[in-house]
This record gives structure tokens, C-alpha cells and sequence, in this order.
């Protein structure tokens, strides 16, 4: 029994073998390195006890599916907060965040004449106390009954196959809302977000480079706010995490693996969480009511009755999501459209079922009997995009989006202004989400319209001044008419494929810079660069200034995105119509032959379209680009934001709440 971090590696990256991706990585350690038994002569019963809490029940869930978990001889998995039944003949493996109630509860279990268990094998998600430590080995009944006693280190959540969260779902409000600056969460917030950071290092066995935005003006002896200095606050943090491991994790790296992580606040880009975004899998999570990733439809009733309500999970998992989800909605509606005529063409059932109502030979039923339960199974996930698909058309045509979408997009790219918006608002009085959405973009791309009383004459237009007005308390309107950004450039050398596919996120050529090391010095820094120590120690100036900080004034050009036609939608590929997971496989074969990761992290949740240019970067870079965050969020998240002081008043012009908008 030891307590130390169990066996990870990074798989893959320069020191060749296979290279899974970073969801694949995750799903190997917690299968076989926690659940598998690992050891010739191991003591684990053939089935065991998985019990979590629920912090760990939620990792292993965004990880591995209930048959995988199966699969390595779990036969119950509990909650260690409610009453369990004894079970003395079985082995319990304890998946539970090192705190100070759950080794309480872990005591009790195992502990006096009669425990839960036979043995419990515990496994920590992040670095446990020494005092814990010692609390556990002080009772000589627990200690011999404990078959292992380790620090997994895995306490993030995988949404992606390149992406994760850290559940920080409020963390606009807590981090940057009025009271943020005198405020005990702020601390604890950072703190555990630091943390599950710096455990997907610790998964990975890589040493990265972090790199920050950092709060400017400090050079020139200008004062910042406490609101600049979080990126700073939580870089720091992670670092300090992350250095940890070098002396607590076996095998870990005492130098720098070349692997980077930028750590950027939500400010960064405040359109892209507002805009349409026209692929299959924003639009799905924009427009239709899912829950998370879960969509509900109807289907036959086998009865013949009422249609029955079916759960679907839009995931990896799903060969014809994963092919189109980033992919126009045009182009996904075509390439269904393709798959189920070729469907129909080459399936022997679909066939039979096509002829005229002339008798079927015994032939003739052998070949529809054998082909039967394939035809279900395609037929069913294919009826269920289409059917997606055609519910996504109705509702673009029935609200208008193209028209909307184009002027959206015209604003962005300088080919409209206050004329034409005012034109279209004028035309559509409905007082829809859209319309709002409309003039946040329109703040952000032309900031100098909302300078002094012109908010509130701009927002006196026939049809929108009154709703627009109640829900001028958002965070995201505050902080779109402040914050400011400089003029993107052409990048010429990409053609459009498909209308209204010219946005693009900000994080994008962000990424690309990070990767060149040509991240503009002004604003961006390593705390572990080539000047190390200068880097560290203006970092935890930073941060301990934090508290006795003032706004500050400074004035820049728009946040006005240059002309660019990016041409990311995927090359079509026949498959004649049948679905396999093949997909999949090639998928993970892509990653074969990468360089090293590149991690970038948003404070305040990240968009579908910042993880989609992830997936597209790592195809163009040849180096799995990974997105973490404290939440994946849909427009009407963040327009829903309440009562939160904005992030653009960093850098801006000084302008108060009351002078912007009354």
C-alpha cells in the first residue's frame, strides 16, 4: 500500500507508441489503472463495489460508458453519501475526492468487527493531506483491510474527445460579478479550478509551458482591476499545482515537455458565444431543447399505439454525428439525403420493401429475415438525423435566420452598420432572443455608439427599446459595449464552401500564434518561459495585488473581424450509405504521428464553435489542440447572465453601469 500517483502515461506524443486522444486517455487510466486489477496475485474478488461521490460519479460518467465499467468486474456502483447494504465478500474500490468527510465516511466503512467490505482500494482524484494520510493509517482496523491507498489525479470532466470542463458553470458571476473582489468564493473557485487543471497534467504525465493573458499597464505603473488579474491568479495557481507533481507523482517530468497551455478570461472573444453558428452540432445545441447532450424524439410504437418517447445521446459514440456535427446544416441535410437514397439502393430489406405487391419468393424472405435487424439499426439512426436535420430547416425558415445570420455576419466583417441593423429590428418586432442577440454583436463591433447617453437613444427603436432595456443588466451586454479588440487580418488562401460560414472564433489565430510562440509579449506571457523567474514573480505580483486595484482607462479599435471564407467544413466521403465505426477508428488513428498537445483554457465558459476549431486545428497543426473550460454554454447562457459587473470594463474607457445605459 502506498500513497502515491498511480502508473499514468501520457500516450503518445514524441516519445512515440500508440497515441490516444485526450478522451481516450483519460477512459484508459480510470479502466485500467483504478478498476483493472493490476497485479499478478492481486486479492480483488472477480466482481467489486465501485462507490463515488458525486463529484467522482460525474468524471467517470463524462469518461466511460456503464458497460465499460462492467466490463472490469464492477457488479453495483454506489454513492457513498447514502446507506449501503453490506456486502463482506466483495472487494470495494473507493473512486472519492481527498476531503476531509469522505475519509470520515471511508473510515466507517471499513472500520470495527464487521466492515462493508472485504477490502477497499481507494483512489483519490486529486493530492490528499498529509493529515488525512495519517488519520487513515492511526486506525490499525482500517489500515489492514485497505488494499491500496493512491492519488489518481483525474478530477476534470471529458466533454469531448478534445475538450473539458472543470464545472464551474457560475463562473462569470463569481469571478467577475460586483461583489467577486470581496468575496470568499473567488479564492475557492480559482483554488479548485487550479486543481482539476492541473490533474489532466497529471493524467497526461506532461509538464507544460503556461502561458496567461496578463493584466496590462503594470509596466507603466498603471493601476488594473481585480478582474484582469484572474487569468494571472489562476496560471499561478496551476503552476504551483502542477510543480507539486515533480516531487509527489512518480515518474513525472522535472522539465518542460514543450507541451502549452494558454489560460485566457471569456473576454477574449465575446461574439462567437452570441453569434448563429450555422454547423449541425451548434445549431442542434442552439436551437432544439436538449438536455446536455440528450435529445428526445418519437418512434413507431411496437404496439401499434401511441409513439413511444426515445433518449438519444448526441456523442462520439454515434458514427453519423461524428461525421457531420461540424459540417454545415446544409451540407449534413445533403449528406443524408445521400445516405438514405444510397441506403435504400444497396440494402437488400429496403429493396424488398420497395417492390410492387407481387409475392416474395422463399429467396426472397431469407435475404429480408437476414438483413432485417441491420436494416432496423441503420434505418433508425439515419431516420434519427434526418429527422434532426429537418427540424433544424423548419425552425432557420420559420424565424428568419438566413436573413439574420447574413446581417449578423455583415456586422462582424464591416459590411453593415447601425443603418442596416436599424432596418432589420424595425422590420421584426417580435422582441425574440435574436434581436438582442443582434444588437450585442452590433455593441461589440461599433463600442463607440454606446459611449455616454448614445445607449440609450441607439436602444429607443421602434420594437426593441423596452425588452432590450430590462435585460440590459446582462453581464455579456455590459461587457460586449467596453471591451475592444484590434482589426483582424485576411487570411487569404481558404474558400467558402457553404453561405454564412465566414465567422470564425478569436481563439483561432490565438492558437495558431501560441503554437509559433508569436503570441504578442504585451499581452500574453509564460510563467515558465526562458525568464522563468521574471515571468513567476510578476505573476504573483499580480495576483497579490489584486486587491487594491482600480479601473483603467485606455482606448483601442473595434472588435471588427476582416473578410475570411474558411473553408473547414470536411471533404465528402461515399460510404454507400452504411454506417460503421470505422469512423471512429480512423479518428483515433489521426492522431498517430502528432507533435505535442497545445491547451487552451477560458475562464466563463467556451462556445460548439471554439471546440470545433480545436478539432479543425489539430487536423491543420498536426498537434491534438485541446479546449478546457469552466463550461461548454449556448447563446442563451450568457445572455441570461445576471448581476454580473462586466469584464470589458478592463481596459476601457471608465464609463459606469448608470453613465453607459441611463
Amino acid at each position: 500500500m502506498s500513497c502515491s500517483d498511480s502508473d499514468a502515461s501520457s500516450h503518445g506524443g514524441a516519445g512515440g507508441g500508440e497515441y490516444n486522444n485526450f478522451r481516450q486517455a483519460s477512459r484508459d487510466r480510470l479502466l485500467y489503472e483504478m478498476l483493472q486489477t493490476s497485479k499478478p496475485g492481486d486479492s480483488r474478488s472477480s466482481w467489486k463495489v465501485l462507490i463515488m461521490d458525486k463529484v467522482t460519479v460525474k468524471v467517470m460518467s463524462h469518461s466511460c460508458k456503464m458497460a465499460d465499467i462492467t466490463d472490469q468486474g464492477v457488479s453495483l456502483d454506489e454513492d457513498l453519501y447514502r446507506r449501503r447494504q453490506p456486502l463482506p465478500s466483495l472487494d470495494a474500490i473507493y473512486f472519492i475526492k481527498p476531503t476531509k468527510e469522505n475519509v470520515i465516511l471511508l473510515l466507517s466503512d471499513m472500520s470495527g468487527r464487521e466492515p462493508l467490505y472485504r477490502k477497499a482500494y481507494v483512489y483519490f482524484s486529486s493530492s490528499i493531506s498529509k493529515d488525512l494520510v495519517s488519520r487513515i493509517k492511526r486506525d490499525s482496523s482500517v489500515l489492514r483491510r485497505i488494499g491500496a491507498l493512491r492519488e489518481m489525479n483525474l478530477e476534470y470532466f471529458s466533454i469531448d474527445s478534445q475538450g473539458f470542463i472543470t464545472d464551474h458553470v457560475n463562473a462569470l458571476e463569481e469571478l467577475f460579478g460586483q461583489d467577486a473582489e470581496t468575496s470568499h468564493r473567488v479564492d475557492m473557485c480559482l483554488n479548485t479550478m487550479a486543481k482539476r487543471i492541473a490533474t489532466v497534467f497529471a493524467s497526461l504525465k506532461e509538464f507544460p509551458y503556461v502561458w496567461y493573458r496578463t493584466a496590462r499597464g503594470l509596466e507603466d505603473a498603471t493601476t488594473v482591476t481585480f478582474r484582469e488579474l484572474i487569468p494571472t491568479k489562476l496560471a499561478a495557481a496551476v503552476w504551483d499545482n502542477i510543480s507539486s507533481y515533480k516531487s509527489s507523482i512518480r515518474n513525472f517530468p522535472q522539465t518542460e515537455t514543450c507541451e502549452l497551455l494558454l489560460i485566457v478570461d471569456r473576454s477574449v472573444d465575446q461574439i462567437a458565444p452570441i453569434i448563429h453558428e450555422w454547423t449541425y452540432d451548434a445549431m442542434c445545441h442552439d436551437l432544439l431543447e436538449l438536455e446536455g447532450t440528450k435529445y428526445v424524439h418519437e418512434v413507431p410504437s411496437k404496439s401499434g399505439g401511441q409513439p413511444d418517447r426515445k433518449e438519444v445521446l448526441l456523442e462520439d459514440h454515434d458514427p453519423i454525428w461524428l461525421q457531420l456535427r461540424h459540417t454545415h446544416i446544409a451540407e449534413a441535410s445533403e449528406r443524408l439525403h445521400e445516405k438514405m437514397m444510397s441506403f435504400a439502393s444497396k440494402n437488400k430489406a429496403a429493396q424488398l420493401q420497395q417492390r410492387d405487391g407481387s409475392a416474395l419468393s422463399t429467396r426472397d424472405l431469407q435475404k429480408l429475415v437476414q438483413s432485417l435487424p441491420e436494416y432496423n439499426a441503420q434505418m433508425e439512426k439515419l431516420s434519427l438525423h434526418v429527422e434532426i436535420a429537418g427540424k433544424l430547416n423548419k425552425i432557420i425558415k420559420d424565424e428568419g435566420l438566413q436573413e439574420l445570420g447574413q446581417l449578423e455576419q455583415d456586422l462582424v466583417f464591416g459590411d453593415a452598420g447601425t443603418k442596416e441593423m436599424i432596418n432589420y429590428l424595425r422590420r421584426k418586432e417580435d422582441k425574440s432572443e435574436n434581436n438582442l442577440r443582434l444588437m450585442m454583436i452590433y455593441a461589440a463591433v461599433y463600442p463607440e455608439k454606446f459611449e455616454g447617453d448614445k445607449a440609450s437613444k441607439l436602444m429607443q427603436i421602434h420594437g426593441v427599446n423596452e425588452w432590450i432595456m430590462l435585460r440590459a443588466d446582462s453581464c455579456w451586454f455590459y461587457l460586449i459595449i467596453q471591451r475592444k479588440h484590434s482589426t483582424r487580418k485576411d487570411r487569404p488562401g481558404e474558400e467558402e464552401t457553404w453561405a454564412l460560414l465566414r465567422f470564425y472564433p478569436m481563439i483561432e489565430e490565438l492558437i495558431e500564434k501560441l503554437s509559433t510562440r508569436e503570441l504578442p509579449k504585451d499581452e500574453y506571457q509564460c510563467m515558465n518561459g526562458p525568464s522563468t523567474s521574471s515571468h513567476g514573480s510578476q505573476a504573483k505580483t499580480e495576483a497579490s495585488s489584486a486587491t487594491s486595484v482600480q479601473a483603467v482607462q485606455s482606448t483601442g479599435p473595434h472588435s471588427m473581424r476582416s473578410r475570411r471564407t474558411p473553408s473547414w467544413a470536411r471533404s465528402r466521403s461515399s460510404d454507400g450509405g452504411y454506417l460503421s465505426d470505422s469512423s471512429l477508428k480512423s479518428e483515433s488513428s489521426d492522431f498517430k504521428k502528432m507533435g505535442q498537445r497545445i491547451f487552451i483554457f477560458i475562464i466563463g465558459g467556451a462556445t460548439r464553435s471554439e471546440l470545433r476549431v480545436c478539432h479543425k486545428l489539430t487536423s491543420k497543426l498536426r498537434r491534438e489542440v485541446v479546449l478546457g473550460t469552466t463550461s461548454i454554454d449556448n447563446p442563451d447562457n450568457y445572455i441570461k447572465v445576471k448581476d454580473c459587473i462586466s469584464l470589458i470594463c478592463w481596459h476601457s474607457a471608465g464609463a459606469s453601469f448608470k453613465d453607459v445605459f441611463y
